[in-house]
């Protein structure tokens, strides 16, 4: 118990209330009373805390591949612009972005009549030039006409049958069909616009066979080897994924000194082309602390770690570097060999007594 009033202040409020009467002296010796002592607030210590039940694990230095990161972009190995062979409005429009379509599937139709018109007239002189000729060759068993005649009418058959042929493939272009099993990515025309040779009408994509694409400085490129495993992060991966090289541009872009690497991707259901990336390319070896995740505790601006000593935790100030996988870098604030708390540490105190399990 502690008082709240010393000796001089007792004396001054014992003659204040002999100066008063009635309520008023009443009141304030109830005052004095009710404030005069409380019991005294210690702060506890986190000697007599009962003991914390804790993991710990050694710090280690391990070996760590430093690396520099260059961006790219995730593609399909396997991608289309849709053209057509020939030129015509276009009357149906069979696909929209996003669906799924089947090699040989028909993706667009091309008004045909102007072309069916040309096969109907293919095919005329085809069945006349027909005629012709074995008239004329019965003619010539007998002599009646030249060998110069006969062989003139054959020629116009011949080359009324290459007309048909030909009509009929340029019918068939009137068609435009998916030349592989993929996905439409992008519709650039629509029922009504003029389709020609050189025009791209749709785009798209095989999502099976993925692969990064990046720009690897010519600092890096020596570091880049054919069939090398890198790791390639993607924002909709928890993990880094193993990419492996594939392609490597023999000259550099005269423009940026960069090389153009391609790395084939594994099969993952959050990839998408499009999507950004970033290759790990090895540089060096070096030597790090590193704990898990769960041993650093963040304290407003600082981060800590506790450290087991005499089966007391000890808190330490850390400076970490970069995450490795599971685990952080320790830069600065334990040593190797010690032990650090790896779970229980958020509700730990300094000088707190614990127990490992």
């Amino acid at each position: 118990m502690w008082c709240f009033a010393t000796s001089g202040a007792i004396y001054f409020f014992v003659k204040a209330i002999a100066s008063c009467t009635g309520s008023a002296a009443s009141v304030l010796l109830a005052l004095v009373l009710s404030t005069g002592c409380r019991p005294r607030q210690e702060p506890p210590n986190a000697g007599h805390l009962p003991p914390a039940i804790v993991r710990v694990q050694t710090v280690e230095s391990k070996k760590h591949l430093a690396s520099e990161e260059v961006v790219g972009t995730v593609r399909a190995k396997l991608r289309a612009s849709i053209e057509a062979k020939v030129s015509g409005r276009i009357e149906k429009m069979l696909v929209a972005p996003g669906q799924s379509v089947k090699a040989g599937e028909l993706l667009l139709q091309l008004d045909s009549r102007e072309i069916q018109a040309r096969l109907d007239q293919a095919l005329v002189l085809r069945e006349q030039s027909g005629r012709d000729t074995e008239r004329l060759r019965r003619l010539l068993t007998q002599n009646a006409v030249s060998r110069q005649e006969f062989e003139t009418v054959e020629s116009r058959q011949q080359v009324a049958v290459a007309s048909v042929a030909e009509a009929e493939s340029m019918l068939g272009y009137t068609k435009v069909v998916a030349p592989f099993a993929g996905v439409v990515t992008r519709k650039l025309a629509d029922v009504g616009d003029l389709a020609s040779p050189g025009r791209s009408l749709l785009e798209m994509d095989d999502p099976t066979a993925l692969r990064l694409e990046a720009d690897v400085p010519e600092s890096l490129i020596g570091r880049v080897q054919l069939g090398a495993s890198l790791n390639v992060r993607v924002a909709a991966e928890d993990r880094p994924i193993q990419a492996v090289v594939s392609e490597i541009a023999p000259a550099a872009d005269s423009a940026s000194r960069t090389f153009n690497v391609k790395l084939d991707l594994p099969t993952s259901a959050g990839l998408r082309a499009g999507q950004f990336a970033r290759v790990s390319v090895p540089v060096s070896e070096s030597e790090t602390l590193r704990v898990p995740m769960s041993a650093v505790v963040q304290r407003g601006q600082m981060e800590l770690v506790f450290v087991i000593a005499n089966r007391q935790a000890q808190m330490r100030i850390v400076k970490t570097g970069k995450r490795i996988g599971s685990e952080l870098e320790l830069v600065s604030g334990v040593e190797a060999g010690e032990q650090v708390v790896v779970e229980g540490a958020i509700q730990l105190r300094d000088g707190q007594p614990v127990e490992a399990k």
